[in-house]
Order: C-alpha cells, then sequence, then structure tokens
C-alpha cells in the first residue's frame, strides 16, 4: 500500500472552497504538504466501519413501483432538459420541480403541461426550496441537476426522506462525503445513482459487451476523459448561472469530470464486480486556456477579470487496479479541440478506439485473429453485431426523446424500468463513488508532486465477486396501466 501523504485541509475540494474561496499558491502549498507527508498514514484507503446494522445495497433491488413518481432539483440547461426526458418514459410522471429561481420552475412546469403532461408542483424562491420539497409523499426517485458544490448535500436529503436518487457528476467532492453518501445509502436502504448517461452510450456498451465476450483478450489497459471546449460556454454570461462552473478553475487543481470517460472503462474492466482501483496518481499542465482566452475575447469589463485560473487545463489520472490493469482518465474543457471522450480499451488480442475512426460510429477496431496487417478497421459491423439490448429496444425512441444522440433517455428509461420492474440498478452507489473519487485524490496527489494515493474500496471488501452491470440481460418494460 503506497504511502498516503496528508493534505492541508485547504487544498481539498468542497466546503469553504465550494462557497467562493479561491485557493491560491498551489505549489507552495504542494511543497507543504509534501514536507508533512512522514506523518501521514492511509488516510484515502482508510475504510470506516459499519455502524450496527447497516448493510451492504450490493445486489439489493428496487421494490416495483406501478408508477415512478420523480422529483428534480435544479433547472438550469441540464435539469430542464432531463425533466422533459423524464415525462417521456412510460410509466413514469415528473410530480414536482425545484429551483432557487422560482421562474424557472413555472416554465418548466408550463412546459410540461404544454406537452400534454400533469403540472407538476413548484418550489422555488429560496436555498432550502428543495428540502420543502422534499417532504413531499408523491416522489419516489429524486433527480439532482443542480451546480457540483450543492450535489452533496442535496442527494444524502434526498435519501433521509426514504427516496431514491439520481444525482448529476460528480455526486460529491470530497472523499468523506463520497463515504457518507454510500454509509447513508446503506442505512437508509435506499439507492443513489451517479447520473452517468455515457456509461449508456451506444458504442461504449458495444464496447463493454465485447469486452466481457474476450474479444479483446485479457483486458489489460484503458483510457477515457472529457475533452470537451467549454471556454466560449464557461466564459457566457447566461450559460451557468453566476458562472458556477468557471469559478471551480479558480478553487484548486483537479480532475473534475473525468467520471464521462472514467465509467465506460471502469465498467468493462468489471470495477467492484471482480476488480477494483487500487492507487491514482495526476499530474497538470499549466493554467494558460481560459487566460488566454480571457485575454483575446472577454472584454476588460467582464467580472472574469478579478479572477485567477489555477486548474490546469488538462489534468491525467493513472490509475492501476487490483489485477494489475491501468486506467488513464483525463479532463480537459479549458483548451481549443474537438470533442472527445476517447473510450479506448486494449487487451492481449487486441482494441478499440473510439472518436478517431472514419466511419458512420466514429469508433476504429483491430482484434486478431480477425484482423491482421497492422491496419485498422471500421467499428461500424462489430457495433451492429454486439449492439446492447437497450439500444435495440428503444433506440428509436432515445434518439427522438433525448439529447446526447439519446444516451440522456436510455438512462432514464432504464431507471424507470429497473425501478418498475423491482430489478438491481446497474449504477449502485459504489460505483457512484468510485467513479468521483479521481476529483479529491486528484487534488491530493497534485499537492504532493504526482505521488500515488491509495484508492478507497467503497464496497469494504465486496469488489472481489463477480456480479452484473451494465451488461445486463433483456428485460422487458412493466405494462402501464
Amino acid at each position: 500500500m503506497p504511502e498516503i501523504p496528508a493534505v492541508p485541509r485547504r487544498l481539498l475540494l468542497g466546503g469553504t472552497l465550494a462557497t467562493g474561496a479561491v485557493v491560491a499558491g498551489l505549489g507552495s502549498a504542494a511543497g507543504a504538504a509534501a514536507a508533512t507527508s512522514s506523518s501521514a498514514e492511509t488516510a484515502a484507503a482508510a475504510v470506516p466501519g459499519r455502524r450496527p446494522g447497516q448493510k451492504s445495497m450490493i445486489n439489493v433491488p428496487f421494490e416495483p413501483y406501478r408508477t415512478v413518481r420523480v422529483g428534480v432539483i435544479g433547472l438550469g440547461n441540464r435539469g430542464s432538459g432531463m425533466t422533459t426526458g423524464w415525462s417521456a418514459v412510460p410509466g413514469c410522471v415528473v410530480t414536482a420541480v425545484c429551483d432557487i429561481r422560482t421562474d424557472r420552475a413555472e416554465r418548466t412546469a408550463d412546459g410540461l403541461v404544454a406537452d400534454g403532461k400533469p403540472r407538476p408542483a413548484v418550489y422555488g424562491g429560496s436555498a432550502d426550496a428543495y428540502a420543502r420539497m422534499l417532504r413531499r409523499d408523491d416522489i419516489d426517485l429524486v433527480y439532482v441537476a443542480t451546480p457540483w458544490e450543492f450535489h452533496y448535500e442535496q442527494g444524502k436529503a434526498a435519501l433521509l426522506s426514504g427516496k431514491h436518487a439520481v444525482v448529476e457528476l460528480p455526486v460529491a467532492t470530497e472523499l468523506r462525503e463520497l463515504w457518507d453518501l454510500v454509509d447513508t445509502s446503506e442505512r437508509t436502504r435506499r439507492n443513489l445513482m451517479l447520473s452517468e448517461n455515457c456509461s449508456y452510450g451506444r458504442n461504449e456498451l458495444a464496447m463493454l459487451r465485447m469486452a466481457h465476450e474476450g474479444l479483446f483478450g485479457e483486458l489489460t489497459n484503458g483510457h477515457g476523459g472529457y475533452l470537451h471546449d467549454l471556454r466560449e460556454l464557461l466564459f457566457s454570461d447566461t450559460y451557468y448561472t453566476d458562472a458556477w462552473r468557471r469559478r471551480w478553475h479558480t478553487r484548486s487543481t483537479a480532475s473534475f469530470y473525468a467520471m464521462h470517460g472514467l465509467a465506460p472503462i471502469a465498467a468493462a474492466m468489471d470495477i467492484n464486480r471482480g476488480d477494483r482501483m487500487t492507487t491514482l496518481k495526476a499530474t497538470a499542465t499549466a493554467p494558460k486556456g481560459l487566460a488566454d482566452y480571457r485575454e483575446r475575447f472577454v472584454p476588460r469589463s467582464h467580472p472574469s477579470w478579478r479572477e485567477t485560473y489555477v486548474n490546469g487545463d488538462l489534468v491525467s489520472c493513472a490509475i492501476e487496479t487490483a489485477k494489475g490493469r491501468t486506467i488513464r482518465a483525463e479532463h480537459d474543457v479549458s483548451s481549443p479541440r474537438p470533442y472527445s471522450r476517447i473510450n479506448t480499451l486494449a487487451g492481449s488480442r487486441g482494441i478499440f478506439e473510439d472518436y478517431a475512426g472514419t466511419s458512420a460510429t466514429g469508433g476504429r477496431i483491430y482484434v486478431e485473429p480477425d484482423h491482421s496487417g497492422h491496419s485498422w478497421r471500421d467499428f461500424d459491423a462489430y457495433r451492429k453485431e454486439f449492439d446492447h439490448w437497450l439500444w435495440k429496444k428503444i433506440g428509436d425512441d432515445a434518439e427522438n426523446n433525448g439529447g446526447h444522440g439519446g444516451m440522456d433517455y436510455v438512462l432514464q428509461w432504464r431507471t424507470v424500468q429497473l425501478m418498475r420492474a423491482g430489478l438491481v440498478p446497474d449504477i449502485d452507489v459504489y460505483d457512484s463513488a468510485s467513479w468521483c473519487a479521481p476529483v479529491p485524490l486528484s487534488v491530493m496527489s497534485l499537492a504532493n508532486k504526482g505521488r500515488p494515493v491509495a484508492f478507497p474500496d467503497f464496497t469494504r471488501g465486496s469488489w472481489v465477486n463477480l456480479r452484473s452491470g451494465l451488461d445486463s440481460r433483456s428485460t422487458e418494460m412493466p405494462p402501464v396501466s
């Protein structure tokens, strides 16, 4: 087990950072952390004991619901669009919507009525409006789509109110918060799931099935991330309310949002289902992109000129697993580049690379014995052969009802189906915590010059057992009465 260096509390994400405190001078802070590392033990790897009566949520199914009643917290760009998606799923109804800006909640409710849906109850006007909404007894599932700093508090509150929760990325930004969500889920017997829509992408699910069928041989490594030029949106005065996302780049150096690429690779490697992530070490480039964009395109009167950006443009995490595999997870939203989640998986008999091919799928592949001659092949035929049953069943509906190429709707349809049929969730609280742990772990590693830190085992030892997940068997949506 690698030594886990101490990290100054002010470097960890969340807490005062989430309320706007700016962390500057990270170089000197990292040096101070390294100087005290000899006195620190395995803080990140420490596994807190369960309270009396607290039990694992692994393989615990939902109780069956005739209709899934959804309450939505956060109605910005993401929340308002996903609300429409929830309302389109058979056997699902949006019963309440909440945003601190009441006008947003009213507009969302009006939009549902215009689509022929029942009008949900509206909450807003204060920071605790969501708590009032959670007191309702006609909500089964809470969907959280607020800025990152509120996810932990609101996700936990949903569980404590007796409701299941789907929380946008990340579910929390500190290790203690991730552990608390795991423990709260176990105590309340409610499921909390990361809203990891990319895990339901068509290419990602086909890649997952191919890996489990052994096409790549013994898996050895994977590479995923979130590489998305957000500079224009980050400096928009309207897209991210109160510039909340840009301000995270003033607070710490961290891999904020690599889950979109990490999660599909982790699923293909059966992380928490026969393997687990054991260590993480991070590197970061200099923070140049946002300041350069501001210099060229943002007027000097803009409030962003009072900000100092400290997060590296490209933050890379090298993750090792118990089976000796490696995963590289990357995050970059500050550089000029085409969009990519990388989505690469390799093993002893071949490799798949997404966002690289010339075919309609965007993927390319090379596997033995099908291929030879050191030449890439298109992914088209393989995706057709290994297309996941969800896409075969609802692909057309997904493309008509959901964003991001349909994977939003696939996630929503599958979540409702799992709840209505009383099935075990594809993505559980242990997956959710593990996929989000690189946020605080990258802070710790970077504060100590890239030294490896231990990865917590949120399953408390149950990762050794093989079990199903996203690679599920075909099941039907219960009929709507």
